[in-house]
């Protein structure tokens, strides 16, 4: 049967080139599912008008959209560059400076933190964006250290600089995060993106604070880090968030760029097993901050993501400062939905999720799944209030759609995000289930040829109750 609409989902980021009401619009008629306000840029006056323009936009066209606010973290970058421009050549001895406020063009360059506190000598760094490698040769002051370019190139002001092999030692939110975290939870926010996550407990850390400040936003955790990858620390980072990032562009600057596509695999495959939300990122339609079209081999990355199972893919840079962002959109739902309707999704073996043997939601949602393929449903209606139901189903990638009832406004903006699944708002125990499909039947929502629709649906002898799921039926219209 053919899908009602796109099952992995487009996260567009807002930027100066989608700074207004009527691109925040046209940006969800062409398929955007969510927005990420990345917090390293920008006021936040203007991210109340975001705010305000995507719910409008939201209620509007009658489609929950998520909401991201995604931390700066400990972004390291140089400072401002006399005439904006560094000469490096291989061997150049250069000193990286906090106490640098003005360069004067000289190979001292000011940098908006003190890697002295942190980098030992022989440690490596790369700079603006891996173009420059280099090794710390001496810690000349207690702001700053020396370093050896390891190759010619050029360095602009405010480039960023990845340091793999130095230890944070757990200190990832910066005083600047504070501060958002702060305003973030006074606001709209359907998720908090963590930057440079390095273990489990910088997730729940982050968590407690979210919590003591009454925010229910869900925590996104941005894969970019050495330490975040090594031995199993990765699974449990997946396990203590609530989503998954494939922050592909300082992974690679961190282990190299052949490590990225398997990371991005294993990072999918983790987010299935334990039912978390997997996001793939950066660079994904670079070409059309310039260009009207994609290449050819963007649209295979595009293609890859759907096939490999992950619930989104993140636009950054084509839709915050892109010359054509709508187009951008448009693209990736074209490229999402052919390949979802000639290429089957891996499929994971049930050895593989993760609930344990008496953990009846995970066999529940095994089994809708597997009845909606079975008997060939129009879809899976999912009543839910904290979103669990539905995520569970999600995490088996049925080739159906997930309709969602919910009482909750949250759950259905957070849900916006998931695999398949589309929600609808309902109070507790009205127009749910059966009626929800017959509603929906007669708006023409499943684009069905004449004739009965078949619907599985998953509920609770006790609508609203969380983790009451317990009874799957199977319906038939017309």
């Amino acid at each position: 049967m053919t899908s009602i609409f796109k099952r992995t989902k487009i996260l567009a980021t807002l930027g100066p080139a989608t700074h207004s009401q009527e691109k925040v619009e046209e940006l969800i008629k062409a398929g955007a599912n969510g927005f990420r306000c990345n917090f390293s840029h920008g006021t936040y006056e203007e991210r109340k008008e975001q705010i305000k323009w995507i719910r409008e936009a939201s209620e509007k066209n009658d489609r929950p959209v998520a909401i991201l606010m995604d931390l700066q973290g400990p972004k390291i970058r140089l400072g401002i560059l006399k005439d904006n421009h560094f000469d490096v050549k291989k061997g150049d001895l250069i000193t990286l400076d906090y106490a640098v406020k003005e360069h004067d063009g000289s190979a001292r360059l000011p940098v908006q933190y003190n890697l002295a506190e942190r980098m030992k000598i022989d440690e490596k760094l790369s700079l603006f964006d891996g173009k420059i490698k280099a090794v710390v040769r001496e810690l000349s002051s207690p702001t700053a250290v020396v370093i050896e370019a390891l190759n010619d190139g050029f360095l602009m002001s405010r480039k960023g600089l990845n340091l793999p092999d130095t230890d944070f030692g757990g200190d990832i939110l910066t005083d600047k995060d504070l501060a958002d975290i702060e305003f973030g939870a006074s606001q709209d926010f359907d998720y908090v993106s963590l930057s440079f996550v390095q273990t489990d407990d910088d997730i729940n850390n982050l968590r407690q604070i979210l919590v003591s400040k009454g925010s229910d936003a869900q925590i996104m955790s941005k894969i970019e880090t050495r330490s975040a990858i090594a031995g199993d620390m990765l699974e449990r980072i997946v396990q203590a968030s609530d989503a998954v990032m494939v922050a592909r562009g300082d992974l690679a600057s961190e282990v190299g760029p052949e490590v990225v596509p398997v990371i991005q695999r294993k990072i999918i495959a983790l987010c299935r097993k334990y039912g978390k939300l997997s996001i793939v990122a950066t660079q994904v339609l670079g070409s059309m901050v310039d260009n009207p079209e994609p290449t050819r081999a963007e649209v295979s990355d595009v293609a890859t993501a759907v096939i490999t199972g992950a619930d989104v893919i993140m636009l950054s840079d084509e839709t915050a400062n892109g010359s054509f962002p709508v187009q951008a959109v448009e693209a990736m739902r074209n490229t999402i939905i052919y390949t979802q309707e000639n290429w089957p999704v891996d499929g994971i073996d049930e050895q593989e999720m993760s609930g344990e043997e008496d953990d009846y939601r995970y066999a529940i949602a095994r089994a809708a799944v597997s009845i909606a393929d079975d008997i060939n449903v129009t879809a899976i209606i999912a009543e839910t209030k904290s979103g669990a139901t539905a995520a569970n189903i999600a995490a088996c990638r049925p080739s159906h759609s997930i309709v969602v009832a919910t009482s909750s406004k949250r759950t259905a903006q957070q849900l916006a995000l998931t695999y398949a699944t589309r929600s609808f708002l309902r109070p507790v125990g009205e127009r749910a289930g059966i009626e929800l499909a017959k509603e929906l039947k007669a708006k023409d929502y499943f684009n069905n040829s004449e004739g009965p629709d078949t619907f599985v649906i998953v509920s609770g002898k006790q609508p609203g109750l969380v983790g009451g799921t317990d009874t799957i039926r199977v319906r038939v219209i017309g």
